[in-house]
């Protein structure tokens, strides 16, 4: 087989002579895979060959040891690790070969190849001449593109490269290379350095004590001296060393032992009396529009956002050494000095404690205020009114002891934000993100909140800048809406008729939007934003108002038209509006409660197309949320729609096309349906058994990753939640011995997962409970079971000493409900 010319062919214009070559490669690799791969490695290091065909044999190449979809991938690294020990070897060398091509295409491919076979071997300790990628790296390498793909090299290999990092000569010389790369005269390996050294700072945390002191002093250089992507990554870094000690102490709640498993070296502590002026002098380098655009990112940003995380990490000492920097800019004629000083002050209000705190917010206060309206300068003005809000944010509140604002400056900085509201687009909509910490602070405050003389000015003000010609810049009118969300949901029952007057405004609103205009794609979109901002404010409204009878009466005279406007706003069919118009619904289905099976005969189609809604996964995922609040608020009304919302359950389950997020909820929901419709539930007992019986054996005997630990907790607490549903659904009713024979498994999977000792509170929590509810509804047929379980008494036990309340109550319930089953 001439490859090249394959290779050639397959990237043809003409659509025949493509296809015919895609189909003898896919035979070629079907017929003998092994030779198939050596001829794609020999053609991308042939120096003889033309630049696209060693191109897209890198690509094939790639795409045979990778793939996106889990199980394919499995498929692949199992491929590649059986393949001839010669011929893998003859390909490896090939790619580190390429590495020093003089084409750079073929070079930076070879890179991405040989980041997958590193991904595959490394882990398995296959690929001990890796370190050979490394000296490319190093300073003697006079190619800057060798220098650069094996830079990458390493980058894309960091992950695997335990055993490397654990010895020390080999890390040694790993740490000295990447070092010497950061000092390159070539920009694109500089920054590529300080990337493995961001990515080393995560991995390999805990190796780099004999290190940080050199890299201190590099990364001081670069963010001082360097062009700005390479200042970054060395901010990055920092910023990255934060993240590893702040999770390490929250982990810990600082109780450290000699003999602690992850020591915590406090490597900021040591490093702030050079680390904080470094990042001070970063906070000058603001660039002119960077408050008008928003994905803006550069070094000043970069060096607040850091001075932040270095807050978080060491609490009160960070203050002193920001303070002098603050008195010393706040007043200077040059914004840029008044504009980083307020960001300094911004940055560090999260991490040192409100006693540290408070004394300088009260002496700032005053003086934030009037900049907000007086100061020349917009920039000045955009992070005055940011860093209002991140005061409001954490210091303002039921948790704090002494209150910042009082009954004397409340009015004022009410009035100052609102003032706010009517600046550009985007210090108004910083003003909207501080009022909204602000009421969030009153959220307990009691009967009456300090803001209830100012709620409908500030109602008002809000509904104002929703209707700004310039609301859609800066996310304004989103913030808006937000702000005002709060505002309802903190108010108190003082204002509930200013918020029930609320409610026709907003309807209005809604209805403008979907009255039958033709619309350009353009406003289209404008259009579905707006109604996704209304319902979610409805929303809010509706939970609000019902959840208090006086007011929930009253409110109730809206529910047609509302549900009504649900109904269109379904029909102008957008994925984002779905979403809020589908949240909403659940609120309206809950505060109507029976009433709520009028609307079903029209609702119903719209709630099987969000089950049906594979592609945009959270419309699903909210829907079947829905559903359970029409379960809780129609109970056995439900019942006509139960073979169609359970078909489509069962369906969603068994399709690999959804989502995974989207499985636990629906295991939720069959507990929900089961509850409302009792022991009508039979019809559908078998098949949901046996789905919640394969996914309980899928969820134990797991080993992973962390996210993979906290999806398989989601999946457990779904499974769980549907065996307590439905046991409870069929209590006190003639046929709960048709749930006799599922009681061992369901027992043998407490078991499982109480072995497992990786339960998080919620599960724990769920988990007593079906034990409880096992008990109290089978009686006798469980109590046995329960008695001859060994673990179960041990579980039983460890809950009723547990520090949870929620999970000892529930263990107090489930050994009365225990005992009492075994006195029948």
């Amino acid at each position: 087989m001439e490859v090249t010319q394959v290779l050639l062919n397959a990237q043809s214009i003409d659509g025949a002579v493509r296809k015919n070559a895609e189909e003898s490669l896919k035979h070629f690799q079907e017929q003998n895979l092994t030779v198939f791969l050596l001829l794609l490695s020999g053609e991308l290091v042939s120096e003889e060959k033309p630049v696209e065909t060693r191109k897209l044999a890198g690509l094939i190449l790639k795409n045979a040891l990778d793939a996106k979809d889990q199980q394919r991938k499995v498929e692949l690294v199992q491929r590649w690790l059986s393949l001839d020990g010669n011929a893998k070897s003859q390909i490896k060398a090939g790619l580190l070969k390429t590495l020093s091509s003089p084409v750079s295409d073929a070079r930076s491919t070879a890179s991405q190849v040989i980041a997958k076979v590193a991904g595959i071997e490394l882990p398995h300790k296959q690929w001990p001449e890796l370190v050979a990628v490394v000296q490319g790296m190093s300073a003697s390498e006079g190619n800057t593109d060798v220098r650069l793909a094996a830079t990458r090299a390493l980058y894309n290999a960091l992950g695997f490269a335990q055993a490397n990092f654990s010895n020390d000569m080999e890390r040694d010389y790993l740490m000295r290379v990447v070092c010497e790369a950061t000092l390159s005269p070539e920009v694109r390996i500089r920054q590529a350095a300080f990337e493995c050294l961001v990515s080393i700072s995560s991995t390999y945390y805990e190796k780099l004590a004999p290190y940080i002191q050199d890299i201190f002093n590099i990364t001081a250089k670069a963010v001082r001296e360097d062009e700005e992507p390479v200042a970054l990554q060395a901010i990055e870094f920092w910023s990255s060393i934060c993240d590893e000690e702040i999770d390490i102490l929250e982990e810990y709640g600082g109780d450290f032992t000699g003999d602690s498993d992850i020591p915590c070296f406090y490597f900021i502590k040591q490093a702030i009396p050079a680390l904080v002026p470094m990042l001070l002098e970063t906070l000058l380098k603001q660039e002119e529009d960077q408050d008008q655009d928003e994905g803006a990112w550069n070094i000043a940003m970069a060096g607040g956002t850091c001075l932040g995380l270095v807050a978080r990490t060491v609490g009160d000492d960070i203050v002193p050494l920001v303070v002098p920097f603050i008195e010393e800019n706040v007043t200077k004629p040059d914004w840029r000095q008044r504009e980083a000083a307020t960001y300094a002050f911004g940055s560090i209000l999260e991490g040192p404690s409100p006693a540290k705190l408070i004394p300088l917010v009260n002496v700032a206060l005053n003086f934030m205020l009037s900049a907000l309206t007086k100061d020349p300068n917009s920039h000045v003005k955009d992070t005055t009114a940011w860093t209002l809000g991140r005061i409001f944010e954490f210091l303002h509140g039921s948790a704090v002891d002494s209150p910042i604002i009082t009954q004397a400056n409340c009015q004022q900085i009410v009035a100052v934000l609102l003032q706010s509201m009517k600046d550009t687009p985007n210090v108004a909509e910083k003003a909207c993100g501080a009022l909204y910490f602000l009421a969030q602070g009153y959220e307990e405050v009691g009967p009456s909140s300090p803001l209830t003389p100012f709620f409908q000015e500030i109602v008002q003000s809000l509904l104002t800048v929703t209707h700004r010609e310039d609301a859609r810049e800066s996310r304004l009118r989103t913030a808006a809406y937000e702000t005002l969300n709060e505002v309802v949901r903190c108010s108190t029952d003082e204002t509930a008729p200013l918020v029930l007057q609320l409610v026709p405004v907003i309807i209005m609103e809604l209805h403008n939007t979907v009255e039958g205009q033709k619309l350009s794609s353009d406003e289209r979109e404008k259009q579905s934003e707006l109604q996704g901002l209304l319902c979610g404010c409805l929303q809010v409204i509706i939970q609000k108002l019902g959840s208090s009878e006086s007011t929930k009466y009253l409110f109730l005279q809206y529910a047609d038209q509302i549900m009504g406007l649900f109904l269109s706003v379904f029909a102008c069919r957008s994925a984002t509006v779905h979403e809020e118009a589908m949240l909403a619904i659940g609120a309206l289905a809950y505060a109507t409660g029976p009433d709520f099976a009028k609307y079903m005969p029209e609702f119903y189609r719209y709630l099987e197309m969000g089950l049906q809604n594979f592609e945009e996964y959270q419309v699903c995922a909210v829907t079947v949320g829905v559903v359970g609040d029409i379960c809780r608020a129609l109970e056995e009304k439900v019942v006509p729609y139960c073979d169609g919302i359970m078909t489509q359950l069962l369906k969603n389950l068994s399709s690999n096309q959804l989502h995974r997020s989207v499985k636990p909820p629906i295991f939720s929901c069959f507990g929900d349906i089961a509850l409302a419709v009792g022991e009508y539930f039979e019809k559908y007992l078998m098949w949901a058994m046996s789905a919640l019986q394969s996914a309980a054996e899928l969820s134990t005997h797991t080993t992973g990753d962390d996210e993979l630990i906290e999806y398989i907790n989601t999946l457990r607490n779904g499974i769980l939640e549907a065996y307590s549903g439905i046991f409870q659904g069929f209590k006190n009713s003639p046929k709960t011995q048709l749930l006799i024979p599922y009681a061992p498994h369901i027992l043998q999977f407490l078991d499982g997962i109480y072995m497992e000792k990786d339960m998080d509170d919620v599960v724990m929590k769920t988990a007593i409970g079906v034990l409880g509810d096992l008990a109290d509804t089978l009686g006798s047929h469980a109590a046995s079971l329960i008695q001859q379980s060994v673990s179960s008494k041990d579980f039983l036990n460890e809950c009723l000493s547990s520090e949870d309340v929620m999970i000892k109550e529930s263990a107090e319930w489930a050994k009365l409900a225990i005992s009492r089953a075994i006195s029948v």
